[in-house]
Formats: structure tokens, C-alpha cells, sequence
């Protein structure tokens, strides 16, 4: 199994009142890194959902908030697949600094219509795309 890495850098905008990344701007930082997985492996998110018609939504998320972060850190966020179902996936996203997991999150999530919002499969191109990085693989 291979794990996806995105770098990303903590900004102002990323920190609350006391300095340390607020909490909330975790589940972006794995957003920014599931468009980055996306695109690495040939797909945007938005050919997905010009062409395809179909795009991803979060069903459900756990994150395991472990140590912080601050002002100008340098985090990695490494992506896999844990799971995959017929219309869903699940992810683990862990965020790390200096190689440490900082903060994990498990993510499920749904290929949905664009138009309908209703499931769908999971196109066997991206289920292709998606088996190296599959944690059982």
C-alpha cells in the first residue's frame, strides 16, 4: 500500500486567537489533500463532476486530535484508501509534523449524481485508480 502525500504550510488564517491551528481547518487541510490525491492519480474534481456528472460528498468523518500545530509549521498529510464499497469509500487521512501523526481522520465517502444527489457506483477507472493506495491491497 501506498499513502498519498500532500505538504501543507500553517498560515495565519489557519490559527485561532491562541496561535494553534484551529480545529475545523484539519478536515480542510484533508480536503486540499483529497483534491491533490485526486488530481495525482489523473482526475480533477471538477472533471469528475463536468463529465462524469457525479462528484464526492462527506458522509461521515472521526478525527483523533493528537498533538497541535502553530504559525508557519510544515504538516504532511498522508492519504489512503481503507475501504472501498460499491457506491463509497473510506479514507484515513493522518496529518503529520516531522514525520509524527499530529492529527487522524477517517473519512467516508459518497459518489453521489450531480444531478439527483442520489449514490452511485463508483466508476471501475477510479476504483483502478484507487487500488494502490488501498490500506489491504
Amino acid at each position: 500500500m501506498t499513502a498519498h502525500t500532500t505538504n501543507i504550510r500553517v498560515y495565519y488564517e489557519d490559527t485561532d486567537a491562541g496561535g494553534i491551528v484551529y480545529h475545523s481547518n484539519y478536515l480542510n487541510f484533508a480536503e486540499r489533500a483529497r483534491c491533490e490525491f485526486l488530481r495525482d492519480i489523473g482526475h480533477q474534481a471538477s472533471e469528475i463532476h463536468n463529465e462524469e456528472h457525479m462528484m464526492f460528498v462527506i458522509k461521515h468523518a472521526d478525527i483523533d486530535y493528537i498533538a497541535p500545530s502553530v504559525l508557519d509549521d510544515a504538516l504532511t498529510v498522508a492519504s489512503s484508501v481503507k475501504k472501498m464499497n460499491n457506491t463509497s469509500f473510506v479514507m484515513q487521512q493522518n496529518v503529520q509534523k516531522n514525520e509524527k501523526d499530529i492529527c487522524r481522520i477517517t473519512v467516508t465517502l459518497v459518489c453521489v449524481d450531480t444531478n439527483t444527489i442520489k449514490p452511485v457506483r463508483l466508476p471501475d477507472h477510479l476504483r483502478d485508480k484507487f487500488q494502490p493506495y488501498l490500506e489491504d491491497a
